[in-house]
């Protein structure tokens, strides 16, 4: 239907009901007003049909081991995340969304990402350092309460762990010594 042939009336009348039965600002009346007039000129005319879009390859050969094909246009690579981003303009999600992936469809290599972890797990990366937790201020512990945790230790028969032991003073010890020092200080 051509939208110069459309009776305005009509527009009007259907306008004129659908604000009887619902609030309107009146900044949002000349939109209802065009795109019901717009409704209204594409009665009779075929849908417009969506590109049916067919993959490069199945969604089931797309990830392998050693590296992830792009279901648009087949290119292999190890991540495809730049890939899409650069190529096709798509994000993540627009391009799981597309092809009707579920979200936790890998986008990277399975050996790539469990190189990737490894690598990072003999840097370190993802724990807390050794040194951060040295420096992290230990519970004072009452007299009274430091005795009654305190357990004995079995002798040991070696003559270096004795004096091994007698050389490193316990955190009873250490504390003792803290203590005398700030009253010292003071």
């Amino acid at each position: 239907m051509n939208t110069e042939e459309i009776n305005p009336h009509l527009t009007t009348q259907i306008v004129v009901s659908y604000v009887r039965h619902h609030r309107l600002g009146p900044d949002q009346l000349s939109d209802l007003i065009t795109s019901v007039h717009r409704a209204i000129g594409q009665l009779g005319q075929p849908p417009e049909l969506e590109e049916i879009r067919t993959p490069a390859v199945s969604v089931r050969r797309s990830v392998h081991r050693d590296y992830v094909i792009c279901l648009d246009c087949g290119y292999r690579g190890k991540t495809l995340r730049r890939h899409i981003s650069t190529r096709h303009g798509l994000n993540r999600d627009e391009y799981l969304r597309r092809w009707g992936l579920r979200s936790d469809h890998p986008l990277t290599a399975p050996a790539y990402s469990e190189r990737r972890s490894t690598l990072a797990k003999s840097l370190g990366l993802g724990r807390k350092s050794i040194a951060l937790a040295a420096t992290a201020p230990a519970p004072a512990l009452t007299d009274a309460k430091a005795r009654r945790t305190r357990k004995s230790r079995p002798a040991s028969r070696s003559v270096g762990a004795a004096t091994e032991t007698a050389a490193r003073p316990t955190p009873a010890r250490r504390r003792q010594s803290r203590a005398r020092a700030a009253s010292q200080s003071v």
